[in-house]
């Protein structure tokens, strides 16, 4: 699987601002369109400008994999049709109090863990919008699960500190490897510096070697 390096408003922070699955990249409006197009064909995939909450952090904010899409409770009716019309995913909003579901849940297309923080009456809506079945753990200590471990179908990476049980058990939700590894020379709040699908991975401009390395041996069946 390819790995490439990027930028994103001229820093390696790309997870916080876009989002992929296997058919489209979600963009903020006014992203460079020239840049736009250099993302999209690294993943393959179409790109879709638009706006969450009318902010630029799509990633922090939106869930989404290739069955469906979640995004918080403060998006707007304009953003919420738009994207179910754009995507033809099925596409909710998820009322609950934390509206960074993007830190807050890692998903791929086979399963997901979900930070605590997130209340057990909305797991099935979870579940029913993504076609997943989730499972709650804190990661490394941190309620962040989503912000802490990223995923797709083939493998995984995960904050260094997370231990070994916490590890088998969010590889078994996902049914993938889940790897330690950090991101951006050192970063371990990993999800903050990649973007993937099942096609490619996109890393921030400051992901060294070594780490290259990781991502290499984490994402291979």
């Amino acid at each position: 699987m390819n790995i490439f390096k990027y930028d994103v408003y001229r820093g390696p922070n790309i997870g916080i601002y876009t989002k992929a699955n296997d058919s489209f990249v979600f963009i903020p409006n006014g992203f460079a369109e020239t840049k736009a197009s250099t993302l999209s064909s690294h993943l393959q995939v179409e790109p879709l400008f638009t706006s969450v909450a009318n902010t630029r952090l799509i990633g922090t904010l939106m869930v989404v994999n290739n069955h469906g899409m979640l995004i918080p409770n403060i998006s707007f009716e304009h953003e919420l049709s738009y994207l179910k019309k754009a995507t033809g995913l099925n596409v909710q909003v998820l009322d609950v109090k934390m509206t960074a579901l993007g830190n807050m849940m890692c998903v791929n297309d086979k399963g997901g863990v979900v930070s605590p923080k997130i209340p057990k009456e909305a797991l099935k809506t979870i579940q029913d919008t993504l076609g997943i079945e989730v499972i709650q753990k804190k990661v490394a200590g941190y309620h962040q699960a989503g912000a802490m471990a990223y995923a797709n179908n083939h493998g995984g990476i995960i904050h260094p500190e997370t231990d070994d049980d916490d590890i088998k058990a969010i590889s078994d939700v996902l049914k993938v490897r889940m790897e330690p590894a950090t991101i951006n020379g050192g970063i371990p709040y990993v999800a903050s510096g990649i973007l993937a699908n099942n096609k490619a991975i996109v890393v921030g401009n400051l992901t060294n070697g070594p780490e290259i390395m990781m991502l290499t041996r984490a994402f291979t069946d």
